[in-house]
């Protein structure tokens, strides 16, 4: 669902926040006549609903014209939506063939010379012809009828869910206004609800067109529904992402805050004298060749050691364990020799020079 955005950008780049009519149910049964040629509004990344009212920036040139001269007239034009957004120029096989008939509510001429208008759906149509491109898109039209509402039990509690997960969208994303679920309470026309949510709802333009064109009411009901049980599932999963991402960014902020007071502490129980000790401890540990078992420990005892005063009783304790660890040579080994006969000659050697040493000592203690 997208609720955030009022009059933000031109119609070919938007988003907005649709406005309910005064009147809901003034939607595709309106008895306006609509000519046999009729302007066409392109839009580039939404799609119009029957009594759907939009605020739209218009920036092209040809879709200021038109909307334009349609204002000085009967007030209608044939909104569709393009096939293909990135489109800067959009030609006839551009545009969708179903649209939404629009009444333009009201033109406004911004300061800075683009024009805004607010248009409101008011019945489906098809495109039969494009009569003429230039200075902008007209085209000969059929209005599309659309089936009668059901009064069985089915399509009510497909609206009662649509209300529900809509509403619960809503609630789970702190970026929607919290007014948005008062506006789906107070809808009470069947049809207005389906194309009011069908337009806010987060999905491609694809989607949307897809919903605008089905004439059977409880089907597009029922589609609709399936999209919004995507759209909950992404919005619960982005929030369990956000809250697991919160939570480890809380426990580290909690860590550096606990830290810093024993920084605090240890310097008002008399200095921090350890920390150069410590730091060049860190630094000779970085030439080890660690196991991972022994990093680990090693990274433990440096740590208790930063928590420690020095004159604490078990500061030396883990000092000396820490520094032993340090001393010891990991994975460090020296060349084995194997030669018998080479050993028995170092040791024979060996052997003489203390029979010598030991005669000397004894006959220098006899005289």
């Amino acid at each position: 669902m997208d609720f955030s955005k009022v009059f933000l950008k031109p119609e070919d780049d938007m988003d907005f926040m649709p406005i309910l009519p005064l009147n809901e149910n003034e939607t595709d049964d309106s008895q306006d006549i609509i000519p046999e040629e009729i302007a066409i509004l392109p839009l580039r990344n939404t799609v119009l609903f029957p009594g759907v009212v939009l605020p739209i920036t218009v920036g092209r040139d040809k879709s200021i014209q038109a909307v334009n001269d349609a204002y000085k007239g009967d007030k209608l034009v044939g909104v569709v939506a393009q096939k293909d957004s990135n489109v800067e120029e959009p030609g006839i096989d551009d545009l969708e063939k179903i649209g939404a008939i629009a009444k333009i509510i009201k033109l406004i001429k911004m300061p800075d010379g683009g024009t805004t208008v607010i248009i409101q759906g008011r019945s489906k149509f098809r495109i039969d012809e494009i009569t003429t491109e230039d200075p902008y898109f007209k085209a000969r039209t059929t209005r599309i009828l659309e089936n009668e509402v059901p009064k069985d039990g089915d399509f009510e509690a497909y609206i009662s869910n649509i209300k529900d997960i809509a509403t619960n969208i809503i609630q789970q994303s702190p970026n929607l206004p919290s007014e948005a679920t008062l506006i789906l309470k107070n809808i009470e026309s069947p049809v207005f609800l389906i194309h009011f949510v069908s337009s806010n709802l987060n999905t491609s333009i694809q989607e949307k067109q897809k919903l605008l064109e089905l004439t059977d009411i409880k089907q597009r009901a029922v589609n609709l529904m399936e999209l919004l049980q995507k759209e909950l599932q992404f919005v619960e999963l982005k929030n369990k992402v956000t809250n697991k991402t919160r939570t480890e960014l809380d426990k580290q902020q909690r860590e550096y805050f606990l830290q810093q007071q024993l920084k605090s502490i240890r310097e008002e129980l008399g200095g921090d004298s350890n920390s150069q000790e410590i730091k060049e401890m860190q630094k000779k540990a970085e030439a080890k060749n660690w196991p991972v078992a022994a990093k680990e420990a090693f990274q433990k005892g440096v740590e208790k050691l930063e928590r420690m005063h020095p004159s604490t009783p078990d500061y030396s304790v883990v000092y000396n364990h820490v520094d032993l660890m340090l001393d010891l040579p990991w994975n460090e080994y020296t060349e084995d020799h194997y030669d018998l006969k080479n050993a028995q000659k170092h040791s024979t050697m060996i052997i003489m020079a203390w029979l010598r040493s030991k005669n000397g000592y004894w006959s220098t203690w006899l005289y």
